[in-house]
């Protein structure tokens, strides 16, 4: 996902940066420029770099998955 994209998923997304204190918006299904920041500073804390930054693809979703429960 990236941003722009809208759905449950992005929910679940921000939800899940929420547990970590790196997202404090609203949680409205909406990939904004707040998650897109989110994100990437998630990825550069982790050491991610399969995927693009700002981008939740796979290997920053199964990273975020380990740490985190579905909200």
């Amino acid at each position: 996902m990236r941003e722009g994209d809208k759905g449950p998923r992005v929910t679940e997304l921000q939800g899940r940066l929420s547990q970590l204190y790196l997202y404090v918006g609203e949680r409205d299904g909406t990939y904004s420029p707040q998650v897109t920041s989110a994100v990437t500073r998630y990825q550069w804390a982790r050491g991610l770099h399969e995927d693009p930054p700002g981008e939740y693809g796979r290997e920053t979703r199964r990273s975020l998955e380990s740490e985190t429960t579905e909200p």
